[in-house]
């Protein structure tokens, strides 16, 4: 009993003590809750007193700007109306002044109606009075007014052309003067830079033999090596009583060195039989091949032209083998090739272009027997064949006036190729062309009205005319030779150049008796 009275008096005591320590914390959060709640009302008391302090100042700011702004607004509102002001001063000045203006130009427009209508009136009188006057000149001068004006365009024209021929007499003068100065040094210097030696070539060749019994077994018995060797070669052969020779006679040079090689072979071996020939014959036909190939090469080196085809080299070494009237074509175009370069090098123009086009200008020739057409045109083909330049073509092309220059160049290898062919000793013609030339010559000239006579000299180089000085004028002189050398240009085909001389005299005569 006494155990659970102390259990329930622990217990009550237990209670007790929960109860007022219950009680005890309930009056510490209710304190502290009061104390929170004061705070609150405080931090909000505060908050409200700085907030309305905040408005007010907020408000007095917002005050001040709205001031600033509208004082700003006020100046600007001001200035814009002085602005518009001035400009309608302005605009109202202008408009009084064109006022004024179109008020004046309204008086001078009816000023100048007045003026022109008085103008009209006076242009009408003086019709009139020139009409009057023109009739009165042509009845006293006897001529309408339409011959009077056919005879004034008559004198002007003469004195036009008396004029343009003193003009053109002076100015051709001068630029002869320079010009041919010019050129004679640059030719002169080109000629004696390149001075090459001139035979003419022969179309026969002669073969020294040991002895004369060596005739005998080149014909061969009833002449069946000679037959044999004249049938493959192409040439004929001349056995007379030349001692110790034969002669080779053909117009294919090609042949005759190929004929002259395997005679030589034949005779040197002994051996002369038909089979022997033709084999000698080969022979000499690849040994020629690579002779003509030798040359090509050598005139390419020889010109400092480089990048040919082989197909041209060859060619160019056939040419070692054509004549143009006795001169060898191979040198002739050697030489043309550096009389251009160093024309070309003396004007400062492209040199391997004029090089190359005036070694390969005569190219044609090397097959003109066995194609048809001119040199030149066979020659273009060619190059193009071998895919040489356009520039090299054209200024080949040009050499002998088929085409017009365009180039420099090409101008440079036509003027070398005449001066290579018009050198002393270089061509050689037949009497017969050389007549004909002379006569159509003379016949260009006495085709001019007013020519009394006409003389070819100097190898047909010159050509003096005679005129007559009643129906030729000092004036016209210069006018008549211009056109003849136009003349003699297109219709005449000439190495060099030709002067042409006119030449007019008055003679007073009289018989004292």
């Amino acid at each position: 009993m006494d155990v659970i009275d102390k259990i329930l008096v622990a217990l009550g005591c237990a209670i007790v003590g929960i109860i007022v320590g219950y009680f005890v914390r309930r009056n510490i959060s209710e304190a502290k809750v009061g104390q929170a709640e004061t705070r609150a009302k405080e931090i909000i008391d505060k908050a409200n007193h700085d907030s309305e302090t905040v408005r007010k100042e907020k408000l007095l700011e917002a005050k001040e700007e709205i001031h600033k702004l509208r004082t700003e607004a006020e100046k600007e509102n001001r200035e814009r109306r002085n602005e518009v002001q001035k400009y309608e001063r302005r605009v109202l000045q202008k408009e009084e002044n064109l006022d004024k203006k179109t008020s004046e130009l309204e008086s001078k427009e009816a000023n100048l109606r007045d003026k022109v209508k008085a103008l009209d009136k006076k242009e009408e009188e003086v019709e009139i009075i020139k009409h009057k006057q023109l009739e009165k000149l042509e009845s006293i001068s006897g001529i309408s007014s339409e011959k009077a004006k056919e005879i004034i365009l008559t004198n002007a024209e003469r004195d036009v052309r008396r004029e343009m021929s003193i003009m053109i007499k002076e100015v051709e003068s001068q630029a002869k003067d320079e010009a041919e100065k010019k050129a004679r040094e640059i030719i002169g210097y080109a000629i004696q830079k390149c001075a090459a030696d001139h035979v003419a070539e022969t179309t026969v060749t002669v073969v020294n033999l040991p002895n004369d019994e060596m005739k005998g077994r080149i014909i061969g018995r009833e002449g069946r090596n000679i037959r044999t060797l004249e049938t493959l070669t192409g040439i004929d052969l001349i056995i007379d009583d030349t001692p110790e020779a034969v002669i080779l006679s053909g117009f294919d040079p090609i042949r005759r060195e190929v004929a002259r090689i395997a005679l030589e072979k034949l005779i040197a071996d002994g051996r002369i039989h038909p089979a022997r020939i033709e084999e000698m014959v080969e022979k000499a036909r690849k040994e020629v091949e690579n002779i003509i190939k030798e040359y090509g090469e050598q005139a390419a080196f020889e010109t400092g032209v480089h990048g040919l085809h082989p197909e041209l080299i060859k060619l160019l070494g056939r040419l070692n083998y054509r004549t143009s009237y006795g001169q060898n074509v191979l040198k002739h175009s050697i030489e043309v090739a550096h009389i251009a370069g160093i024309m070309a090098s003396e004007l400062g123009v492209d040199v391997k272009l004029a090089k190359r086009a005036g070694l390969l200008h005569d190219i044609g020739k090397s097959v003109d027997h066995e194609m048809e057409g001119t040199h030149v045109e066979i020659g273009m083909d060619l190059l193009r064949r071998y895919k040489e330049s356009k520039e090299v073509i054209h200024a080949m092309s040009t050499h002998h006036g088929d085409y017009e220059p365009q180039t420099i160049e090409a101008v440079l290898v036509t003027a070398a190729d005449a001066i290579s062919a018009a050198r002393p000793g270089a061509r050689r013609e037949t009497l017969e062309a050389y007549i004909k030339r002379l006569e159509k010559l003379e016949e260009i000239a006495n085709s001019y009205e007013g020519v009394e006579k006409s003389f070819a000299i100097q190898a047909g180089r010159e050509i003096r005319i005679m005129v007559k000085p009643e129906e030729v004028s000092d004036e016209e002189l210069h006018l008549l030779a211009r056109d003849m050398t136009k003349k003699i240009e297109e219709g005449l085909e000439y190495p060099g150049q030709i002067k042409v001389s006119i030449i007019r005299e008055t003679r007073a005569i009289e018989y004292a008796k």
